[in-house]
């Protein structure tokens, strides 16, 4: 698996050449201003299907944020289980660690390209302007409560998590009411810690119900309410 050196080893050549602190902040555009500071100080790396971005207990060097493809975070239990504990989609920032490590592993989906962008740098950014520390401060807040939400979801029935689940992906698209899945029904389940089975059955039931449409990865939600309502 690839890991935090073969990243270092593989990135282009100007990709630790982050331009002066001094330079970014002075020139920064007034719309955007996070995201365009992390297009000008990282490098989007490409990752295969399967590929490990860092794993549990590595420096935690860097940010990511999903171009395009998927990206799981997860720890592999003492039993050998596997617990996913987020979906990171385009547009999604991760690797907002509050220690010097990460907290658990990060594996691509599907293939994918990630802008990798260097901790050190961003966080003299942040030093040096409010605005930038006030968006990673919002971001972290958002990861904080995504984590609480986790933490619900997992003391629902299993349709209420499926339910949830569904919905929360909806809400995370683009495509209205059709749902583009790109992890496989083992990672929903080791997700919403259940088993495939589990998943399978209860997907069939929603679609019975006629509150989703089913083909292979795509979802359609025909019943939004009724998804809603399900969800706890």
């Amino acid at each position: 698996m690839l890991t935090q050196t073969a990243i270092r080893a593989s990135a282009p050549p100007t990709y630790f050449a982050a331009p002066p602190v001094d330079r970014v902040v002075n020139s920064r555009p007034p719309r955007d201003l996070l995201a365009t500071i992390l297009h000008l100080i990282g490098a989007v790396v490409s990752y295969r299907r399967n590929t490990e971005l860092f794993g549990e207990n590595e420096p935690a060097d860097y940010l990511y944020k999903v171009v395009s493809g998927g990206v799981r975070t997860y720890k592999i239990l003492s039993d050998g289980r596997r617990q996913i504990s987020a979906f990171y989609l385009p547009r999604d920032m991760f690797g907002l660690e509050f220690a010097g490590e990460y907290s658990c592993s990060a594996e691509a989906i599907s293939d994918a390209k990630v802008l990798v962008v260097n901790r050190k740098t961003l966080t003299a950014l942040a030093g040096r302007d409010a605005e930038i520390a006030r968006e990673l401060f919002v971001l972290t807040a958002r990861e904080l409560q995504r984590v609480h939400k986790r933490v619900l979801l997992l003391v629902k029935t299993a349709q209420e998590r499926v339910a949830s689940f569904l919905v929360e992906m909806a809400e995370r698209g683009s495509a209205g009411n059709a749902i583009e899945l790109p992890m496989s029904r083992q990672d929903i389940a080791d997700y919403l810690g259940l088993t495939i089975e589990t998943v399978s059955r209860t997907l069939t039931s929603l679609e019975t119900c006629a509150a989703i449409e089913v083909s292979s990865r795509r979802i359609v939600v025909r019943n939004r309410s009724a998804l809603n309502r399900m969800n706890g």
